[in-house]
C-alpha cells in the first residue's frame, strides 16, 4: 500500500490527483462547529499534500499534526509552506498501526478511512482512533458516499451511510453532524462525499 502511495505521488502534481482541493470549505466549516481553537491540538490523518493544513495555519492554529503513508506527499506539502512547515508536527505511518505520541482534541480524516476494505484495518484503525483522543474530543471522517465511486485511485474502497459507519466506530462515539458534498476532481468527474462530525464519549 506504501509502494502505491508513493508512486502516486511521485507520479502527480499535488494538482492533478483526484482528490485534490484548492479550499477544504466543508472540514474548515466542521471545525468551527467543533469549536476548535488555537490552544486545541488536531491530527490531520492522511493529510498528504492537502491544503487544510495551510488554512488551519493561517487562522492562527499552530498544535497541528499531520500524518500520512507517503513520504513524497509529506515533503511535498512542507516545501510548499516553506519556514511555516516548521509549526507544524509530521509523522510518516500507517494509520492502522500508528502509536500516537499524544493526544488530541481533533481526528481529521477525509478519505483514508473508505480505503480500508479488511475489517482488521478497520478495527485496528478504531482502536488507534481512541488512544489518540483526548476525552469529549471531536472526530472528523469524511468517505465515499453510499452511491459515492466504487474505487478511487485504482484501489477498492468502502462507502459509508451513518448507520454503516456508527456501525464501526461503536457506541464511544455520538453522531453530530452529517454534510454531504460533490466534489469535481480536476477532471470534472463527480464524487459523492459524506462527512460525518463525531464527539468521543471515552
Amino acid at each position: 500500500m506504501k509502494a502505491h502511495w508513493e508512486k502516486i505521488y511521485q507520479t502527480l502534481l499535488p494538482t492533478e490527483v483526484s482528490w485534490y482541493q484548492e479550499r477544504p470549505d466543508l472540514s474548515l466549516r466542521l471545525i468551527n462547529i467543533a469549536g476548535i481553537t488555537s490552544q486545541d491540538s488536531i491530527l490531520d490523518v492522511g493529510g498528504g499534500t492537502s491544503m487544510l493544513v495551510d488554512y488551519l495555519l493561517d487562522a492562527g492554529l499552530t498544535q497541528l499534526t499531520v500524518l500520512d503513508l507517503s513520504a513524497a506527499a509529506i515533503q511535498q506539502t512542507q516545501a510548499r509552506l516553506g519556514d511555516k512547515g516548521s509549526q507544524v508536527q509530521w509523522i510518516e505511518a500507517d494509520v492502522t498501526t500508528f502509536q500516537p505520541p499524544q493526544r488530541y482534541k481533533l481526528w481529521h480524516d477525509r478519505a483514508v478511512f473508505h480505503f480500508l476494505t479488511a475489517a482488521r484495518d478497520r478495527t485496528n484503525y478504531v482502536q488507534v482512533l481512541k488512544a489518540a483522543l483526548l476525552p469529549e474530543s471531536y472526530v472528523i471522517i469524511a468517505t465515499f458516499a453510499a452511491d459515492g465511486p466504487q474505487k478511487c485511485s485504482g484501489l477498492e474502497v468502502v462507502r459509508y451511510d451513518a448507520p454503516k459507519i456508527r456501525a464501526e466506530l461503536g457506541n464511544e462515539f455520538e453522531l453530530l453532524e452529517i454534510q454531504h458534498e460533490s466534489h469535481a476532481t480536476p477532471k470534472q468527474a463527480e464524487q459523492k462525499f459524506t462527512y460525518f462530525l463525531f464527539k468521543y464519549l471515552g
